[in-house]
């Protein structure tokens, strides 16, 4: 079985593939601060601390995060939508997202224009309104 972002992604809900990711990211004992797990972890992962990711696991985890870099980034577009749908203004969605008004207009627009059909592309525009001012 290949491990690719594709192969991973229809097996995988958001949550699921972020739920392994975690278990896999604990799991590794790899030297960096990410991974360093404390002796008074609560949850028990310290118990993992002498263990190391095989090959197959090490590709997955690293498939996982793409994975659910590209499942969050729709979560994301739907995100925008329903904001926009609900009333929020530029400035509201872009305080959610943490970025300026203008980026999160043109993020969405971007978007809109990659994922979805002409017809919705169109009325995803519309719902957009004009780009905020800087």
């Amino acid at each position: 079985m290949s491990i690719t972002p594709e192969a991973l992604e229809p097996e995988f809900t958001l949550t699921t593939a972020a739920t392994r990711l975690d278990f896999l990211s604990r799991r590794d004992n790899g030297d960096t601060t990410l991974n360093t797990v404390r002796d008074d972890d609560e949850n028990g992962w310290a118990s993992f601390r002498d263990t190391s990711l095989d090959t197959y696991e090490a590709l997955e985890l690293l498939a996982l995060g793409e994975v659910v870099s590209r499942k969050a980034h729709d979560s994301q577009l739907i995100g925008i939508r329903a904001a926009l749908r609900g009333g929020a203004s530029w400035e509201q969605i872009a305080e959610a997202l943490g970025v300026p008004p203008e980026f999160a207009w043109e993020s969405f627009n971007d978007a809109i224009a990659e994922r979805l059909d002409d017809e919705a592309a169109a009325a995803a525009r519309e719902l957009a309104g004009a780009r905020p001012a800087r």
